[in-house]
């Protein structure tokens, strides 16, 4: 499993991140929401949220925004020792994919495949660089490897362009770098990509087959080397690292000689039959390697003076007790404590006997090295598949739509800005875990995330003008939408955004209006949370507002009606925002109809939305016969051996298509078989039609000339698709897509796209070339214009949150030149939030959507051993 790398500062995850969006505050008479820091009760509609604002769940109106999180799961997280793992890449929970890893085809990156290629390119010839070996796609195994090659490539190319991000001492490790031997470049690249800052015993690193002398390899990278004397520079913003400089030595990996010296640093060096031993000598107890290491250390923290004493001739355990042991009775020992020292001496010793020598990365050079690969990468996350990735897919015999490559140098304009973006991202990082780390923050924490806040807020509003200066003035049309990803201040307008949910949960209502409406204010950053500020905003001003704000000689009846004048006007300027989702839509139409009817507006004024209020997906019951397989297995007994059945659990369920020839198939396939029966054709594709249909009528818009997207001749999209900078940076284009495609010109641009690209299977996200062009062009026959228009913005709008959750049968009617969506359950199935919103959009464009319950009129059991 790939393991995702990021900044040792910013262990990002794909855990939820945004609590605010798509969620409503209780009305206070009804809840307890006036409680005071309780604990919310965790609902059963759960939604992650990205980074780019997905809902994070569907609550009823005005629910409590505040919920439980999972607890977030680190890539960066630091064990206390991979002495347990000889795998170069441990499996991790954590595999959330990088921007280039979505763009790039899906193409085998396994050690296999690595290997397999090396080995059939190897070259016959020594002398290249490489450059050349890129070129060439040559290794030899022992002298080259595709992992170096691939991080030298991410070197060399940030230096080439963008080398002013560097200082002199910075450049300098660089120069040593290149220095370094062919293995020890390798040993710390193979280091690099373990992901953890955990020390690694030198003698279970298995890389014989390009690491000839191991030790010496190891030699290299502890080495000290020297760096120049830099001026000492006084820090612009608060937010920059303060301690990151590199001194004028460094090494490129810790010496377990030099820098284990205690027994808690080296206890979890040991494996768990190892640490039993120790354990055993120590006469402490534990169930597993957890606490044993526990007892050990409370073992070695009770007693006085822990450090290293070296042992000396004189100071063995026979030496100490001799010496006790001529003590006269008046006379107390004179060596309780070294006694002590001694202990703790003897199992250090010990245990670096049994481990060997060990090595870990230096911080420093670490974090330096990922500083390039954020630079690399346009990213704060990468994988080692990335590193791979880019190469392989030079080789592959794939054909690639033709754009423009463009890979900007200004992204960051200075170092310093560069060092504050890597800082903020340690503050953001500091918010998460504390808000998310152990499901709902108690007071401290959310105190804790407010003081964070408000230091961060006035550099916020001060970056916010310096980028809005360059939206004027210096960016290209379209270009700043990406390239403000990698500004301090997209990093600090999501600080404010948690700022604004803990001034909520401190009552703090209207601190918490008023950073609300500055978020609003600006439309550089976040655009996909915009439609829950407004959602937010106009609540507050329904409910809370009145009681806060001065009433200017208003009564209390007129101050909250005008305070719900002012909700409305919200409501309709979140309709109005073009950067506002779609999805948003219907719960600012519910609430625009509320506030109409509680402030008796006119009937004739009175907004009607009931073209696109939401139709109930029909339930639909489809009978058949379920198998149910049955483990048999021999247990033996006194009196001989007897069959056992027990049903199998988990799973999907197995049932008979019985208008197939009475197979087995899934519960989607017996369904589809049965809406075939009435006159329906479809697929059991769960969004495979809808996403290849996106491919065909946005090839040429995906591919549009946008700065920054496009940074290899590789990429199956635009490195913004799956962010929410692709729709704003193409509004014109895709705005002009969609009145074609309602206009009924989808079967045109689909044809015209087969014709150019069938032949090639251009690697084009989301095409599957499998479904053939008649059913393709019958399906956008029978599509309503202006309903497949709808589908295809809110794949503009929100790519990667929508593409799960749509239903997973889609049919169509030739006849009736109908289409149809069908979510197949089966017993106790119940459908998850991603679901219910796209039930919700598809029958809000007027698509009919049924909710197929598959029912079992016939139970087979079926035995297997």
């Amino acid at each position: 499993m790939v393991r995702s790398k990021a900044l040792a500062i910013q262990p990002q995850s794909s855990a939820s991140h945004n609590r605010l969006l798509g969620q409503r505050i209780r009305h206070p008479p009804s809840t307890n929401f006036e409680d005071d820091f309780e604990n919310p009760v965790a609902k059963r509609l759960k939604r992650l949220d990205s980074e780019d604002g997905t809902l994070s769940r569907s609550l009823s109106e005005d629910d409590n925004a505040t919920c439980s999180s999972p607890r977030r799961v680190s890539s960066r997280e630091i064990p206390d020792s991979e002495a347990d793992s000889d795998d170069d890449n441990p499996p991790s929970n954590f595999t959330h994919k990088t921007n280039l890893e979505n763009a790039l085809p899906p193409i085998k990156t396994d050690k296999e495949a690595i290997a397999e290629y090396e080995a059939t390119r190897a070259a016959e010839t020594e002398g290249l660089d490489l450059r050349e070996r890129l070129g060439q796609r040559k290794w030899i195994p022992g002298k080259s490897s595709i992992y170096v090659d691939a991080f030298n490539l991410a070197l060399e190319t940030v230096l080439e362009d963008e080398a002013h991000l560097f200082d002199e001492a910075e450049m300098a490790v660089f120069d040593h770098w290149r220095n370094l031997s062919y293995e020890g470049q390798y040993l710390y690249v193979r280091l690099f990509l373990r992901k953890t800052a955990a020390w690694h015993r030198i003698n279970r690193l298995q890389y014989y087959g390009d690491i000839a002398d191991i030790e010496a390899a190891a030699g290299d990278l502890f080495s000290p080397l020297s760096l120049p004397a830099l001026p000492s520079v006084k820090h612009l913003t608060s937010a920059e690292p303060e301690n990151d400089s590199l001194g004028t030595r460094f090494e490129f990996a810790d010496d377990s000689e030099e820098y284990i010296n205690t027994l808690e640093d080296a206890l979890p060096l040991l494996k768990l039959d190892e640490l039993k031993n120790i354990a055993k000598e120590a006469k402490v107890q534990g169930k597993n390697k957890r606490e044993l290491l526990i007892a050990l250390r409370r073992t070695s923290q009770a007693q006085a003076g822990l450090g290293w004493a070296g042992l000396k001739r004189s100071d063995t355990e026979d030496s100490v007790s001799l010496e006790i042991s001529t003590t006269t009775e008046n006379e107390a020992p004179k060596y309780p404590e070294r006694v002590k020292v001694n202990r703790d001496s003897h199992f250090l010793r010990k245990i670096l006997n049994i481990t060997g020598s060990c090595i870990r990365l230096s911080s420093k050079p670490l974090k330096l090295f990922e500083r390039v690969h954020l630079v690399f990468y346009r990213s704060t996350e990468w994988t080692d598949k990335s590193l791979t990735t880019i190469i392989l897919a030079r080789i592959t015999k794939r054909n690639f739509p033709e754009y423009i490559v463009s890979r900007s140098t200004n992204i960051f304009p200075s170092r310093s800005t560069l060092l504050e973006f890597e800082a903020s991202i340690r503050t953001q990082f500091q918010v998460d875990d504390i808000l998310e780390s152990n499901g709902s923050a108690n007071k401290d924490g959310l105190q804790k995330v407010k003081d964070i806040f408000e230091e961060v807020y006035p550099r916020w509003r001060i970056i916010m003008k310096e980028e809005q200066h360059k939206e004027d003035r210096i960016y290209e049309s379209g270009e700043g939408a990406y390239l403000r990803r990698f500004s301090p201040a997209w990093v600090y307008t999501r600080i404010v955004h948690k700022g604004t949910y803990v001034l909520g949960r401190f009552k703090e209502h209207k601190r918490e209006h008023q950073m609300l409406t500055e978020l609003l204010d600006q439309h550089l950053f976040h655009a996909a949370r915009r439609g829950a500020w407004y959602q937010r905003k106009a609540l507050l001003e329904e409910h809370y507002m009145w009681a806060l704000e001065p009433d200017d000689g208003r009564s209390e009846v007129e101050q909250r009606k005008h305070w719900k004048r002012t909700a409305l006007q919200t409501c309709g300027d979140g309709l109005q925002d073009k950067d506002c989702h779609l999805i948003y839509h219907y719960d600012l139409q519910k609430r625009v109809m509320k506030l109409e009817k509680s402030l008796k507006v006119a009937k004739r004024q009175q907004h009607e939305f009931g073209h696109v209020l939401l139709a109930r997906a029909v339930e639909r019951t489809v009978e058949g016969t379920r198998i149910e397989k049955e483990q048999v297995s021999r247990r033996s007994s006194n009196r001989g051996e007897s069959d056992v059945s027990a049903p199998r659990r988990g799973g999907k369920t197995i049932w008979v298509d019985e208008r197939e020839g009475g197979g087995e198939c899934s519960v989607e396939s017996m369904c589809l078989s049965w809406y075939r029966d009435q006159g329906w054709k479809g697929y059991h594709s769960e969004g495979g039609i809808v996403r290849t249909l996106f491919g065909y009528l946005f090839c040429d818009v995906l591919f549009t000339y946008i700065p920054n997207v496009f940074q290899t001749a590789y990429q199956t999209c635009p490195l913004d698709l799956h962010t929410d900078a692709f729709y704003p940076s193409r509004a014109s284009e895709i705005n002009h897509r969609l009145v074609e495609i309602a206009n009924g010109d989808a079967e045109r641009l689909l044809q015209e796209v087969y014709d150019r690209e069938y032949e090639k299977q251009t690697c084009i996200v989301g095409v599957d070339w499998s479904f053939e062009i008649a059913d393709l062009l019958d399906i956008v026959r029978c599509f309503d214009g202006e309903a497949l228009a709808t589908v295809c913005k809110v794949m503009a709008q929100e790519y990667q949150q929508r593409g799960g959750g749509i239903p997973d049968l889609f049919l169509w009617h030739p006849e009736r030149k109908e289409i149809m969506f069908s979510e197949v359950k089966s017993e106790k199935d119940r459908l998850s939030d991603t679901q219910r919103l796209w039930i919700h959009v598809l029958t809000g464009a007027g698509i009919k959507v049924e909710l197929c319950n598959a029912m079992a009129t016939e139970v087979v059991i079926q035995q297997e051993s």
